[in-house]
């Protein structure tokens, strides 16, 4: 994860799972695992010089030998460009429409604006309907709080089965199939 991303993960309000967005509870460190860090030695893939696991990733960070081998294999991996690619709205990530931050997942969105601009009368557009294939990109909300608060209860993705470009007979179609297969 970048840093504004995980950042956004575990805000002190809500600590959530970078993945699936559950919540993080506060646990206890892996002491037995720390140990087991300090004490096993491994050699670097780069210069194979020999170490402790604890001090592998600084050594990575300066070794040139370890970099060079790490660009080899991104070298490798994409060697040949890829072909059918489409360009993927980003719908999990969302900008504030009134500030500069950005990186909120849905949820944070809400909460961002609920806290920093419930009073701001500024009509902007909605990032989180313009990502969808119905979202009008240069619509403005006349009411972005109000808005937020009716439309974004609940996240697209829990409800969208699959595509967010398939039709709605699909959908429906694809929704039958697993509730028959959920029985």
């Amino acid at each position: 994860f970048c840093t504004p991303c995980l950042q956004e993960c575990l805000k002190p309000k809500k600590p959530v799972c970078g993945v699936c967005r559950s919540s993080l509870s506060p646990g206890s460190r892996a002491l037995d695992l720390e140990k087991q860090i300090e004490t096993t030695e491994t050699a670097c893939n780069g210069c194979n010089k020999k170490m402790y696991l604890s001090k592998m990733r600084s050594h990575a960070a300066s070794c040139s030998k370890y970099q060079n081998y790490i660009m080899e294999g991104v070298k490798a991996v994409t060697k040949e460009p890829l072909h059918n690619t489409r360009n993927f709205p980003n719908r999990f990530t969302f900008p504030c429409p009134y500030c500069s931050e950005k990186n909120f997942d849905q949820e944070g969105l809400v909460e961002h604006c609920k806290t920093l601009h419930s009073m701001d009368a500024k009509q902007v557009v909605c990032p989180i309907c313009a990502s969808m294939p119905w979202g009008d990109p240069n619509y403005r909300s006349a009411n972005f709080m109000e808005h937020l608060q009716r439309r974004h209860r609940f996240s697209y993705d829990t409800f969208v089965v699959g595509d967010y470009d398939a039709d709605e007979d699909d959908m429906m179609a694809q929704v039958l199939m697993r509730s028959l297969r959920d029985k």
